[in-house]
């Protein structure tokens, strides 16, 4: 379980964010990619040091090293496109990840990728007129790729979580979920408690 940060401000948004590490949130993928170098710099100083190693950073990866940052996401583009890719940055970063949008493409993905996102798995909550085109619990019967851990991400909540695990996917990524929330603590807590129980079930 982990969560995107919203791509726009938020009232709070810091102080949010601490109270989701300290409620057991694992990962936080920071994705605002509005965000000059300074902007990134800025956000990333204001979070507590001792959270910084449970951060992803979506862009601006120079400044992974300079904040102690040891993971960093690749969207489609840069892993598609980018030359630099991955030599660059594995011996600063420890972890990478990556976007799909098909089975295909996951299935395709090098050994460079601890976790993928798969998407959009339902209707966006934070997306307008995202949805998907295919129905991906059929798509990812065809799944290939197991060296790669793939993550539900899209329409993401604390209705379909339990069926999202059980039918396939290794783990699943909220935005939309918590940033629309007017109690983004208490549906992070709720959100947990369904996957804790998804995990503590009989297989």
């Amino acid at each position: 379980m982990m969560i995107i940060t919203n791509p726009f401000a938020v009232a709070d948004e810091i102080k949010i964010i601490h109270s989701l590490f300290k409620e057991g949130m694992p990962l936080l993928h920071i994705r605002k990619p509005d965000f000059s170098e300074l902007e990134m710099a800025k956000f990333i100083h204001q979070i507590e040091l001792k959270f910084r190693s449970n951060l992803i950073l979506h862009s601006h990866h120079d400044l992974a090293e300079d904040f102690g940052i040891n993971r960093i996401h690749f969207s489609e583009k840069d892993r598609n496109y980018s030359r630099e890719f991955p030599a660059r940055f594995s011996k600063a970063c420890r972890f990478h990840s990556t976007s799909t949008h098909s089975i295909q493409d996951f299935n395709s993905l090098e050994n460079d990728f601890d976790y993928a996102f798969l998407s959009p798995v339902f209707k966006s909550i934070s997306k307008e007129n995202y949805h998907p085109k295919k129905d991906l619990f059929e798509e990812i019967k065809s799944r290939t790729n197991y060296n790669t851990k793939m993550i539900a991400l899209g329409g993401i909540r604390s209705e379909n979580i339990y069926n999202t695990l059980k039918n396939g996917f290794d783990d699943f990524a909220l935005l939309g979920s918590i940033w629309n929330s007017e109690n983004p603590i208490k549906q992070f807590k709720l959100c947990q408690k369904i996957a804790l129980s998804y995990l503590q079930s009989p297989v």
